[in-house]
């Protein structure tokens, strides 16, 4: 990639202008096209007029804003939970909750599980999520440990795969699970538009946490973590969360008020991904409702660039592999950019 795309110095959107010449844009992690959206952005600035850029003090002050009790209440009730917590970034949120629940038990990773919520090496696991499900399975239902911690993502983004957690109902009830899902690429996009706490099963003897970035789809620099009272309680008295500075108001104040614009974002997005999709050939891979599209053809990022089109590209899984090429899709884009990028496929 040439070097002037790796200083861009304009917000991203459907189209980026770089020494006076114009490229469709399908990349990045803005599913929603939030940070573009005039609404939003207005919603944005009056909560920096009514709570300044930002709010340096910690949750555990004495004297605090209470936006964030309350945007906490509303993340709950908007994404199917009993309680929520909100830290300053999705980083932390991963952090706090791998912490607080290191000590309960065994601790299994699933494949390729965000940096995030590693405790400290690289798991040493590996292979398909599909391998990996059943065979934690047998290694819990036929252990003497009778505590588990897993911690998985709740989908691989640049395959990409949403991933069936249906498994957990094969594990024996007299197993204690703590399940840790890192949903930060499908809050506000997969099921409906929720997150994946839906579609996770309901066991009597599995404890469910959801933990998301909510600056992608939601496009708030803020961590979210979703789960029983019981276990928001004990993480909003863990020290990393007493220690922690809260995220800016402002952008929660855009939140709270932002549920009419995050549907009809998705309501676009969705039209977005059926006009591409009956487009494309049977080489592209993708996950039902999730608006990545993957091919495996090493250079079509370069045919596209010389066509004005940037789309996501990068090596994967180390800096010496080829690179995972795929058209991101977001609602900012237009009917008129993905019929311009269909038609340059189509010449391919």
């Amino acid at each position: 990639m040439k070097p002037e795309f790796q200083s861009i110095n304009q917000p991203f959107s459907n189209e980026i202008t770089i020494n006076e010449k114009s490229y469709l844009y399908f990349g990045g992690t803005a599913y929603l096209g939030i940070p573009q959206h005039q609404e939003f952005q207005d919603l944005y600035v009056e909560g920096i007029k009514k709570f300044g850029l930002n709010n340096g003090t910690s949750r555990s002050n004495n004297i605090q804003l209470g936006i964030y009790n309350e945007a906490e209440k509303v993340a709950a009730a908007r994404y199917h939970a009993e309680d929520a917590l909100i830290t300053s970034s999705g980083y932390l949120a991963a952090q706090l909750t791998v912490k607080h629940f290191a000590a309960f038990g065994a601790i299994a990773y699933a494949p390729n599980t965000h940096t995030a919520l590693w405790l400290n090496d690289p798991p040493p696991v590996s292979g398909t999520f599909t391998s990996w499900k059943n065979d934690i399975v047998d290694q819990i239902n036929t252990s003497t440990e009778k505590n588990w911690v897993l911690i998985s993502n709740s989908m691989n983004n640049l395959q990409p795969e949403i991933y069936d957690f249906g498994f957990l109902n094969a594990i024996e009830p007299d197993k204690n699970i703590v399940l840790i899902v890192d949903d930060s690429h499908g809050i506000g996009i997969n099921n409906q538009g929720l997150s994946v706490l839906n579609a996770l099963p309901k066991n009597k003897n599995v404890s469910c946490i959801v933990i998301a970035s909510m600056a992608k789809a939601l496009g708030v620099d803020a961590g979210l973590v979703l789960g029983s009272k019981k276990i928001i309680s004990a993480l909003k008295n863990s020290n990393m969360f007493v220690g922690a500075s809260p995220p800016a108001a402002a952008g929660l104040h855009a939140f709270i008020r932002a549920e009419g614009i995050y549907q009809d974002q998705w309501s676009k997005l969705q039209k977005n991904m059926a006009l591409l999709h009956k487009s494309l050939g049977n080489k592209w891979k993708f996950a039902p409702g999730f608006p990545a599209f993957l091919i495996d053809d090493s250079t079509i990022d370069q045919y596209l660039l010389e066509e004005n089109i940037l789309i996501s590209s990068f090596p994967y899984p180390t800096k010496d592999s080829d690179p995972i090429n795929r058209i991101v899709l977001s609602s900012w884009h237009e009917e008129k950019d993905i019929i311009s990028l269909v038609k340059t496929l189509s010449k391919r």
